[in-house]
Parts: C-alpha cells; structure tokens; sequence
C-alpha cells in the first residue's frame, strides 16, 4: 500500500509533501489499527463514479441517485452503514442521507460570520472527525484544508467521501495535535473545536496551536463551558454526560483567562448555546446512546451524573 496515494499527497505540493514524509511514520503506526485491513478492503471496493454535481453546503452532497446504478444502491448503502457510527454530518451520498448524530452544520452557522474570511487561507482543523466541517471550510474557498483526528475510522469515512469528491485541496490524518510537528507549514487560520476539555494539559494545547499558526493568525476554539454560578471551574470525577476523559469543564472567563495566558489577543466571545436533542441525537447511522440517555430523565438542566447539562461556547482570537 502506497500512503501517497491512500491520501492522495501531490508532490508538486512542496509543503504539503514536506509535512507528509515529516508525518508519514505516525501514519504508518496509525494504520496497524486491528481493523484498518478490513476498511481499507472496503475502500477499495467502492465503485468509481464521476458525480453529476458536488455540493459543500449545509448538507455535503455529491452526485445523485443517477450516477449510481440501481442494482449496486443497496450494496453500496450497506457499506457505508458498516462505516458506522457517523458522528458528524449530514452527508448526501448519490441521494443516500446519512443522518449523522450531530448536526454539524448547527455549530457552522453560529461561527461562520464572525470568523476572518478562509477564501486563498491555508486552514488546520483539530479533532476534525469525519471532516463535515473541512468540507465546509473548503466551500468557503479555503486554499488548503489539513485535519487531524487520532480515530481512524473517521478517517476511513473521509476518505471514502473524498474518493467521491475529486481532487480537492483538503486531507485528513490520524494522529493526534502533540504528534503533529511541522516546521514546514504555519496556518491562517486553526480551529479546535470540542478537543479542550478532553486534554489534562488545556495550557500546552493553546501554546501548541500557537506555534503552528502565522503571526496575525487565528484560532476558533470552541469548548464545553459551565455558568460563572458553577465557579471557574468543574473538575468532573469520574464520567461527564457519561464522556470519558473530560477533565475540565471551565466558565467562559477562565478559557479567556486561560488564552490570555498562552499570548492570544482580540478575544472575542462569539456563542454560547446549550445543546440540545435537535443538534446531537441517535439516528439511524448512530444507533448508539445519545444526548437525551445522557441527560437526568427529570431534569434536562443537568447530567446523569448531575453537573450542568452540556453547553458551548465560541472563542475567537489572534495570535
């Protein structure tokens, strides 16, 4: 198996190309998951299609029920289902809605009008799942989308997406942001959306995204957060909305706070939202335990475990 190929890396892409013989032995330590064979048996067996139209808005669609033929719609269903569960979305493939647990477009829109324009920028996208909001990103005339997430499924759901999409400039990694070093490639833009709260160390990740982005670059952090009634700060023991490895759950002043701290400036304060059923649900490719099994039955205000029920907030912030 070729990497080069798996991830479709062009060589006369010198940064990207750089970055990716810099990264590749993290990729091949990725790829000795136990299940990576069979997904990537699957990969390969998905049909060829030129799409019919390609679409990167609040739904990702690419091509329609035409470009597929009829006898291969089932099976070709049936595999993506395998791919499951789908957290991030939603997706149109040929005219089949994957119904992804999140709404993911939700938190697109409470960002986007408050973020420097990505048209020409060269973006990082943390923790970025299936990539839902690379595409997105992409849409948005970016120049080049890079996304790290250490779950390799999401990956192999990326993947198999793109293989639809063409030869965009957007790739997607398994590894994780202390493992991802790069002297070769500094951004304009980093987002890390919903990755704080799961890092013992939230100072050494802001200094991290620090040093990857360009002088005058941003960030757009988006967490967790509690009411300042809480305090600055909820130390979880144990389980939170039966998450593990949330090891903080801070108030919106102790994340400004903690960026003051790590050199951002311009910090704004973009959204805070509680979520809701409407946004993170189980579906159909989610079939597993979702936010209402994560609430009390009796009060929607709090956990199971009984802290504040999950809300979000937006921070956005220059370098």
């Amino acid at each position: 198996m070729n990497l080069e190929d798996l991830f479709k890396i062009e060589t006369g892409n010198k940064l990207l190309f750089n970055l990716f013989q810099q990264i590749k032995p993290d990729l091949q330590i990725a790829l000795q998951h136990g299940d990576w064979s069979r997904w990537y048996k699957l990969l390969k067996s998905f049909p060829k299609i030129n799409p019919s139209k390609i679409e990167f808005g609040k739904v990702i669609k690419i091509g329609s029920s035409n470009d597929l033929e009829n006898n291969r719609r089932d099976e070709f269903k049936e595999k993506l289902k395998t791919l499951m569960p789908w957290k991030k979305g939603p997706f149109d493939l040929f005219d089949i809605y994957i119904d992804s647990e999140w709404r993911s477009d939700f938190k697109w829109e409470r960002l986007i009008n408050h973020i420097k324009p990505l048209e020409g920028k060269t973006v990082l996208d943390i923790g970025a799942g299936n990539g839902y909001h690379m595409f997105r990103m992409y849409g948005e005339k970016a120049g080049m989308v890079i996304g790290i997430d250490p779950y390799l499924l999401y990956v192999v759901q990326f993947l198999a997406i793109k293989s639809f999409a063409g030869n965009i400039p957007v790739w997607l990694f398994p590894l994780k942001l202390e493992r991802f070093n790069t002297k070769f490639l500094k951004f304009d833009t980093i987002f890390s959306m919903g990755v704080i709260y799961h890092q013992r160390a939230h100072l050494d990740h802001l200094k991290k995204i620090k040093s990857l982005l360009k002088p005058g670059g941003e960030l757009v952090l988006e967490t967790l957060v509690i009411d300042e009634k809480y305090g600055d700060l909820i130390i979880p023991k144990g389980r939170y909305a039966k998450m593990r490895n949330v090891w903080a759950l801070p108030s919106v002043p102790a994340v400004i706070n903690w960026l003051k701290e790590t050199g951002y400036y311009k910090i704004k304060v973009v959204d805070v939202t509680k979520t809701t059923v409407k946004e993170q649900r189980r579906t159909g490719w989610m079939d597993y335990e979702s936010l209402e099994q994560f609430l009390n039955p009796d009060d929607h205000n709090l956990t199971v475990e009984g802290y504040p029920a999950p809300q979000r907030a937006i921070f956005i912030c220059s370098h």
